[in-house]
């Protein structure tokens, strides 16, 4: 299976065209919430397809922020979360007195959506709000609650649409459960 996402280890979850209607529909909610001087930071690697989906379907409800990006880790190659967040690549924008939403694709332990929103707040954003594609149904090892969330996902591990084992079936078009 080396280099290839066999189709029998992976059961699809959300289908392409699921998540692409849930995109626009957290598209509208973030519009509705009328934020200010908004900058989009997301949360690399993991969100950078949905990040895309998000901001070109903002474009749709009128919305023109300015994107840039943080590269945190804490998982490595492994299924499980090391516990410690590292800053691997830095927001290179000015956030005093803006308003900041945090992309993300998927809350679990809660650690690096934590350390983001409080990161990004310490900088003097005005308001820091968090987008998650997947809210992950286990215990958290950080207290937060998405502010905008996709889907409510079982506690299994998914991939696809971003979301990868060590870097892998990140370009799959949908979310799946990586099954063994």
């Amino acid at each position: 299976m080396a280099g290839s996402a066999g189709a029998d280890a992976i059961t699809p979850l959300y289908s392409a065209e699921t998540i692409a209607r849930r995109v626009e529909e957290l598209a509208r909610d973030i519009a509705a919430a009328k934020l200010s001087d908004l900058i989009i930071v997301a949360v690399l690697k993991g969100s950078f397809i949905f990040a895309a989906d998000l901001i070109r379907a903002l474009n749709r409800q009128g919305l023109h922020p300015e994107i840039d990006f943080i590269f945190l880790a804490s998982y490595g190659d492994s299924i499980t979360s090391s516990g410690e967040v590292k800053v691997l690549r830095d927001v290179e924008s000015a956030l005093q007195g803006r308003d900041v939403v945090i992309v993300d694709d998927i809350l679990d332990s809660g650690r690096t959506l934590a350390f983001a929103k409080g990161l990004l707040a310490a900088r003097g954003a005005r308001l820091v709000k968090t987008c998650v594609l997947l809210d992950k149904q286990v215990p958290r090892a950080a207290e937060i609650a998405p502010d905008f969330t996709g889907f409510r996902c079982p506690p299994c591990f998914v991939v696809g649409y971003g979301t990868d084992l060590a870097n892998r079936y990140r370009e799959l078009p949908f979310i799946g459960v990586l099954e063994g």
